[in-house]
């Protein structure tokens, strides 16, 4: 095992981060730190609103910049999307956020890595006619598609490497590639769009 990830917690309610930090102590991959010295930061809110999205937003433009990974009690629709579009690399209900889910999301945020659950993601394609406008006139080469597919399907750079027989760097400079073309915030940004455009 290596060197664990410094994980930090942010919370409005003090409850709601006593609970995020016990479950992230039962991480051995992980370690709790200070939010102003994390690699990954998670933000546990009750819902999504205007001060929580600030709240991704600013633990964003902290200077190590850290990862976000949003843990809701529950979301809205249209809440999926604000939230990768405000920079979370990874959504989690409360429900679903046990350690190994949470740890899962951590460690793929710290990767560079974006996870997101089929019943968000679901909530992020079905936006109103029009959100795919930034794929207007654009297309996918057939590397880039097979790469979509494969991080639609949850699989870490690494594995999607391995698959295709590219290197992680290859992988993640076409998933930047896209991601810059388009103006997408991150790899399920991308991935939403590109179904919904009918590009995969």
């Amino acid at each position: 095992m290596g060197v664990p990830v410094p994980v930090g917690v942010v919370a409005l309610d003090q409850v709601l981060e006593a609970g995020t930090r016990s479950t992230l102590l039962a991480c051995p991959e992980l370690t709790v730190c200070e939010p102003g010295n994390a690699r990954v930061a998670v933000l546990t809110v009750d819902r999504l609103g205007p001060a929580e999205l600030d709240m991704v937003r600013t633990t964003r433009a902290q200077p190590k910049r850290p990862a976000v990974v949003l843990v809701a009690g529950s979301l809205a629709s249209g809440d999926a999307l604000h939230a990768l579009a405000a920079g979370a690399r990874g959504l989690l209900l409360r429900r679903d956020a046990d350690a190994s889910r949470l740890a899962h999301a951590v460690l793929a945020a710290a990767q560079d890595d974006c996870t997101v659950p089929t019943d968000l993601l679901e909530q992020v394609l079905d936006q109103p006619e029009g959100a795919e406008r930034g794929w207007a006139g654009g297309s996918l080469s057939d590397r880039e598609r097979s790469v979509l597919r494969l991080v639609a399907d949850g699989h870490e750079t690494a594995e999607i490497a391995q698959r295709l027989a590219y290197s992680p760097r290859t992988v993640t400079t076409v998933v930047h590639d896209i991601t810059q073309r388009f103006r997408l915030r991150n790899r399920a940004h991308a991935v939403a769009y590109a179904l919904r455009a009918g590009l995969l």
